[in-house]
């Protein structure tokens, strides 16, 4: 799964990895608000920089509200359930199927958090991908009208796969990955006319030598969002995954401040 991201890019060099503009000033405000985000926790659902077709990042709530949602009781109770959504039931899910045909958008992320279970430890882990300072998470949107204040709500979901050897060693119980792009495929995923097939084969595991990890003090959590010492390495570790048809590697260990 994927409830614990990090944005630590400034929007202006957001927008610029992008292609697009800050010239919307709500927007831009919000998005200014939410950078240097060294920890993202999904369950506050917080509002976060959105790549849509649209030339102006967007700044959307985590946890999908879909359109249909009748009152503010059921959006509170469906967006605990809508932080993540899974590739492989995403056409058959009544919040889903609609929005992964029509409204995909890119989740921008310099790294996320993920923990590996032995025993009754939870060693917890830094993923990245190695030469993207920034990279794309496949993620779906809708707009939802509260009906009582009028407002229009934007919320968005993370696609997750199966797991490539790395982040399967590391994610051991749920045994998950975020859905990642490759740069080439940033604007053809937020293409409209795109059919299921398409989409279909835009979702699958992330390369596993095109990503790194390492692990990181326990205490990653009880630390503000914007304190840059939660990327601090925990210990030197080399990890060892196996994947069938592939040799073993290892993961090596470092501190990586973006």
């Amino acid at each position: 799964m994927c409830f614990y991201n990090s944005m630590s890019a400034k929007a202006q060099k957001l927008a610029a990895r992008y292609g697009r503009n800050l010239s919307v000033v709500e927007i831009a405000e919000k998005i200014l608000e939410e950078q240097e985000q060294y920890r993202v926790n999904a369950f506050t659902f917080p509002n976060y920089p959105i790549i849509t077709v649209d030339p102006e990042i967007q700044s959307f709530k985590w946890g999908l509200i879909p359109f249909w949602v009748k009152d503010e009781k059921q959006a509170d109770e469906i967006k605990r359930m809508t932080l993540n959504a899974r590739a492989d039931t995403i056409f058959q899910k009544p919040s889903f199927r609609e929005p992964i045909m029509k409204k995909r958008c890119i989740v921008p992320s310099t790294g996320y958090f993920e923990w590996r279970h032995e025993g009754n430890k939870k060693i917890p882990y830094y993923i990245y991908v190695k030469d993207e300072p920034i990279f794309s998470m496949a993620g779906i949107y809708d707009e939802w009208l509260d009906k009582t204040t009028g407002e229009v709500v934007k919320s968005f979901s993370i696609i997750t796969t199966d797991p490539n050897s790395l982040t399967d060693y590391i994610h051991n119980t749920k045994h998950r990955m975020p859905a990642i792009l490759s740069m080439e495929n940033e604007e053809r995923w937020l293409d409209p006319k795109l059919g299921k097939s398409d989409i279909e084969g835009l979702l699958h595991p992330f390369p596993f030598e095109r990503m790194d990890a390492y692990i990181i003090n326990n205490d990653f959590l009880r630390k503000k969002a914007d304190d840059p010492t939660i990327y601090t390495q925990h210990e030197a570790v080399v990890v060892k995954w196996h994947k069938k048809g592939v040799k073993p590697s290892g993961i090596t260990p470092k501190i990586f401040f973006l």
